[in-house]
């Protein structure tokens, strides 16, 4: 396998600080240059049927970028261990992904030719945005970051064979699959037109839905419209998708402007930073989310206030805070919030396998887990899918809808959640100590950290642990530090 050296001394290593990859992770170009890629990817029959039927990017988009950030930060870095250790992750992922797409076509997620097709996609963008922003890579440079991509396929699948070694060849490559293979898919159709038009409020700007609606509503079409003018003419042809007037000049313009910030002194922009911080909970000890959530209390405020002198229609308060339950100072959710907010995590409408897979990934990645525990976490979940799938599935389709759970009212605590529980118990029980200190919490509990540790010794032991996650899980229960990790965007 190729170890992330080009094999000369003098040579930049292909993962390093001075790689091409790292050259334009906080570059603001990226971000455009990887809606495109994503929609490259999802028009890839195999690719769009696993996203449909497994990934949580319509419910989940925020948490999702911060996942796939990660990921990639990890797969690029310098730490060989670091990189194979992640590898090793993305292929347990993967290998749990198979079933059919909507036509009955096989899809797997292991597939080496669309595994390849991915890695492709994110070079090709990257080589793309550059030249929409009037900065094409010379020779060399593109065929420097195509060794760095073709390392980076070899991490995944112990060789780059799927991707041609020449980068003449990958350009007939490419073309070849975009004219033959791509498809107007529903994961393409849902990034382009749903995804946009629906894009839910990073957990740190919930507390502003009016601000963020009307941002929203301006910045929606306008990506779809820069995206789709930017894919290839050949898959917009086949795809029929239409090309809004002027979007041209609007794609040329916003890659411009994006590439402006390579004038900024160097750090100013951090997408680490930007993420992580778009990822915190309102009520995090972090103090940067302490800092936004005053600005948003006085913006709203300031909001109402100028309500106050200007009334306009009448018009409230869109989202009033839920009020708490007596004694706990936390609110409720109704059974519909839950359902959609919680169980129903690839955003799809019903409860099936994959939403509980979903839980489990999530945990298992905040956890960073190894085999067997990953396995272990899985099979928990699994088997309270059975659990519910027996009680609810009321008309026997296989998956539980909003209205067969909010009819039955079930009590989710049955022995199988109990079970998971305590399996994410130990997980998170690192030293094995049969309780979990704060080093431990804040490791599951990475953005946010509600709960204040005044137990003997500052623990926290199973049965509070095990009590907590059901009562959440059951009791429908907000403001809880399970909010951040599966119910927040």
């Amino acid at each position: 396998m190729t170890t992330g050296t080009t094999g000369t001394a003098d040579e930049t290593p292909l993962f390093a600080p001075g790689s091409q990859f790292s050259a334009f992770f906080d570059d603001p170009r990226w971000a455009l240059a990887m809606i495109r890629a994503t929609v490259l990817e999802a028009a890839h029959p195999q690719i769009g049927a696993a996203l449909v039927d497994n990934s949580t990017f319509v419910a989940h988009p925020w948490r999702r970028l911060r996942n796939t950030f990660l990921s990639m930060r990890r797969m690029f870095g310098a730490d060989p261990v670091a990189r194979e250790r992640e590898a090793a992750r993305l292929n347990r992922l993967h290998a749990r992904m198979s079933g059919s797409d909507s036509r009955g076509r096989a899809y797997d997620a292991m597939d080496r030719a669309t595994r390849a097709w991915v890695v492709a996609t994110l070079f090709e963008s990257a080589v793309t945005m550059c030249r929409l922003s009037g900065q094409p890579l010379d020779q060399d440079t593109m065929e420097r970051m195509y060794a760095e991509y073709r390392t980076f396929l070899a991490a995944l699948d112990g060789d780059a064979g799927e991707l041609p070694e020449d980068l003449n060849d990958f350009w007939r490559y490419f073309d070849r699959v975009v004219e033959n293979e791509l498809e107007n898919t529903e994961a393409a159709r849902v990034i382009l037109y749903r995804l946009f038009d629906h894009l839910p409020a990073p957990a740190l700007l919930e507390g502003a839905p009016t601000l963020w609606a009307a941002g929203r509503a301006v910045a929606g079409p306008l990506l779809g419209a820069i995206t789709v003018a930017s894919l290839p003419e050949p898959y917009r042809r086949r795809a029929g998708l239409p090309e809004m007037p002027g979007a041209p000049t609007l794609l040329q313009g916003a890659y411009l402007a994006a590439g402006l910030a390579r004038f900024l002194p160097e750090g100013w922009i951090n997408a680490e930073s930007v993420i992580e911080v778009l990822s915190l909970s309102p009520g995090s000890d972090d103090p940067r989310a302490r800092t936004v959530t005053t600005l948003l209390a006085r913006m709203k405020r300031a909001s109402a206030l100028l309500r106050l002198l200007t009334p306009l229609s009448g018009d409230a308060d869109p989202t009033p805070d839920p009020a708490p339950s007596a004694g706990t100072g936390e609110s409720r959710r109704s059974a519909e919030e839950f359902f959609r907010q919680v169980l129903d995590q690839t955003g799809d409408g019903h409860l099936d396998w994959p939403d509980l897979a979903a839980m489990a990934r999530e945990l298992s990645t905040r956890l960073d887990l190894d085999e067997p525990e990953e396995t272990r976490l899985y099979d928990a979940f699994a088997a309270w899918w059975r659990e519910l799938q027996a009680a609810l599935d009321s008309d026997g389709d296989g998956r539980v809808s909003a209205d067969e759970y909010a009819t039955a009212v079930p009590t989710l605590a049955g022995p199988a959640l109990i079970r998971v529980a305590e399996v994410l118990f130990d997980a998170t029980d690192k030293d094995g100590s049969g309780t979990i200190d704060a080093d431990e919490y804040r490791t599951l509990f990475r953005t946010a950290f509600h709960r204040d540790l005044t137990a003997t010794n500052g623990s926290y032991g199973q049965s509070a642990f095990v009590g907590d996650f059901i009562s959440f899980m059951s009791g429908q229960r907000t403001n809880t530090p399970y909010d951040p990790l599966l119910a927040d965007a």
